[in-house]
């Protein structure tokens, strides 16, 4: 699909005239916020603010620093597709564009503060314009991988409620087909070059918006994005976190995890659905006035990935362990990375052998790191730390990381046992708010004095954790958490299967794959799960 850049009418989109600084109130009457105020925040130094707005209190920060000249117009956001196009925004074009976007949704779009946006698209620069115009206009953010099929989309739109959709061209059938089954869904969004009935077109809208927009003065704990997550039995749940728990939370990831300065280029390659988009694009790095680097990338291609790395000034790489399996397999000593100084891996457990073969071909090293959608980053080998090959690292703070059993006791060293983070005497701001509309499963997530993350692992003497599996049956392969449930429900939909379970199987490229069996209809949940990993394993 070609994407509006290609349209020679809207060409100006890229070149509008730069707004003035537009802060909202809440900048009148309090100092702005620094990087270290907000390093301090994490740190339960420094109180949390009442109000607090990315855009406002980071991005129109930077913004004012560049228009001072306190610190250079370097691209906050540098995007590019292989094919010769190329868009590069100052922070500074960032608000001024971001702006023209949030009148799209505040004027013809009629959207309300509060109002929740699935936002289903590839890597594309609207998909950061429309997240920063949500922080911008109050509304909430609920981002989908291009991945999803019909029926996830209806479940999405059905249980959030959403007011409004914003998709790509190749995602609008999907969602044409379960329209009459959305009675709360008011306005579709086609961020294409092409019209299509029944659809506002986002680039015509925003071409003729005004640039002119006050940001809203939200609370540090208001709702601000939505993200679904798989688990062994049933539908994905609503994970919603705040302006300040996703806003404010990874300013101690973006500075020892990622190691940024304002000065880097890092490139994260997280897919745009999930909360790794946002923590390497986005928040930890916005935080730092880093630059996000943007490759368009269809699909994953090594010696595309090879030449772009060897290309570009990047500085900071950021991939799941999948993506360094396949690079290792290349002779990266051909090519010569010579900006690249930092490389960080997460989402699924990293082989040790893999983790040398990197360190070999370009003398880097690889450092690992652990974190939930709900709550962030809790691992991670940090810069400068001794690196144990196959472990997470150390608990980041500001969690205390602790291994813990069935009662909420803490397990020594050496045994296993849940991963578990310890509550003070009040809830972490960085936490997510809850599963919405779903108590029973967020009070699921305490135990006595601790959060479970539902993963098990262990801790050594030397305090580094060691992922050992999931203490239910989500599998994770490439990165992607897949529910057994999910997959079980689509088969048996099919008039040949009269019952179906998932496992997860070894794989040595995507770290784990489905394994998939008919059995016998009396067979069900675990029980099958459990059948069927034994008989994979070659157990009886």
């Amino acid at each position: 699909m070609k994407i509006f850049l290609h349209c020679r009418t809207l060409r100006l989109i890229w070149l509008v005239k730069l707004s003035g600084r537009h802060f909202h109130r809440d900048h009148q009457t309090r100092a702005p916020l620094t990087p270290a105020d907000f390093e301090a925040i994490n740190l339960c130094d420094k109180a949390l603010p009442k109000n607090f707005n990315f855009a406002g209190d980071v991005l129109d920060q930077w913004s004012q620093k560049e228009k001072t000249g306190e610190r250079p117009a370097n691209p906050a956001l540098w995007w590019v597709n292989g094919q010769g196009d190329e868009v590069k925004w100052s922070f500074r074009e960032l608000g001024s564009l971001s702006r023209k976007a949030a009148n799209v949704f505040t004027k013809p779009c009629g959207l309300q503060r509060g109002d929740r946006v699935a936002v289903i698209l590839p890597r594309i620069p609207e998909w950061w314009l429309i997240n920063v115009a949500c922080m911008r206009t109050g509304l909430v953010f609920m981002p989908g991988t291009t991945q999803l099929t019909a029926k996830d989309i209806l479940y999405r739109l059905q249980v959030s409620e959403a007011k409004c959709i914003v998709v790509s061209e190749e995602v609008a059938p999907a969602v044409e087909s379960i329209m009459s089954a959305c009675p709360n869904l008011k306005t579709k969004l086609l961020v294409s070059p092409h019209s299509r009935e029944g659809w506002l077109s986002f680039p015509e809208l925003f071409q003729s918006a005004s640039e002119e927009h006050s940001c809203v003065e939200t609370g540090s704990q208001e709702p601000m994005a939505i993200y679904f997550t798989s688990g062994t039995t049933g539908s994905p749940k609503m994970t919603q976190h705040s302006h300040s728990s996703i806003g404010i939370g990874y300013a101690l990831c973006g500075r020892y995890w990622l190691d940024l300065k304002s000065s880097d280029v890092i490139w994260n390659m997280s897919d745009t659905g999930w909360i790794k988009a946002a923590i390497g694009s986005v928040f930890s790095s916005w935080l730092r006035g880093a630059c996000v680097f943007v490759h368009r990338m269809v699909s994953f291609d090594p010696d595309t990935f090879l030449d772009t790395l060897a290309t570009y000034p990047i500085t900071t790489m950021c991939s799941a362990p999948t993506v360094y399996r396949m690079l290792v397999q290349k002779d990266l000593k051909r090519y010569k990375f010579k900006t690249l100084r930092h490389c960080v891996t997460g989402g699924e457990p990293l082989n040790p052998e893999v983790m040398e073969q990197w360190r070999m071909q370009t003398g880097l090293e690889l450092y690992e790191g652990y974190g939930q959608t709900e709550v962030g980053i809790i691992c991670a080998n940090m810069k400068g730390q001794e690196i144990k090959p196959g472990s997470m690292g150390k608990g980041v703070l500001p969690y205390d990381v602790q291994i813990i059993d069935e009662n909420g006791n803490v397990m020594p060293p050496g045994k296993e046992g849940e991963i578990a983070l310890r509550l003070k005497s009040t809830r972490p701001f960085c936490f997510f708010s809850e599963y919405v509309n779903n108590p029973q499963k967020t009070a699921a997530t305490i135990r006595g004095n601790f959060y479970v993350t539902g993963d098990r692992g262990v801790m050594d003497s030397d305090g580094y954790f060691w992922f050992v599996g999931r203490a239910d049956d989500v599998i994770i392969s490439s990165g992607y958490r897949i529910g057994p449930f999910e997959v079980e429900s689509a088969l048996i939909e099919h008039p040949a299967v009269v019952e179906s379970a998932v496992v997860s199987s070894p794989d040595p490229v995507r770290g784990e794959v489905e394994f998939v069996q008919e059995l016998p209809k009396t067979v069900t949940g675990k029980i099958k799960r459990n059948i069927l990993r034994d008989q994979e394993w070659g157990r009886t």
